[in-house]
């Protein structure tokens, strides 16, 4: 169930937004006249939701693409690859 406060909390409860948001790894809602006005969330949440956003934006980006191309890959092609990348990344770093 999703926590839901009034925006004066921030100021007055401040404490007891942060415990919730660290121990319940949720948002809080914050409404203003009644309103929805912001979330609050912890670093941790925060940091999740942009990584999985943004592997969703990467794999719609490869659907995409797969479907205004024809070629495909094998994926001994595509390690083969990754590995030849991190091996030239690998000697750059020691020269």
């Amino acid at each position: 169930m999703p926590s839901i406060r009034p925006v004066s909390d921030l100021r007055n409860k401040f404490a007891d937004i942060s415990r919730i948001v660290h121990e319940t790894a949720e948002p809080v809602f914050l409404t203003k006249n009644g309103y929805g006005d912001m979330v609050v969330m912890s670093i941790e949440v925060y940091e999740r939701k942009l990584f999985e956003s943004e592997i969703y934006f990467k794999l719609k980006e490869a659907e995409l693409e797969a479907k205004s191309s024809t070629i495909r890959y094998s994926h001994e092609e595509v390690f083969a690859d990754v590995r030849k990348n991190l091996a030239d990344t690998l000697a750059e770093d020691d020269a």
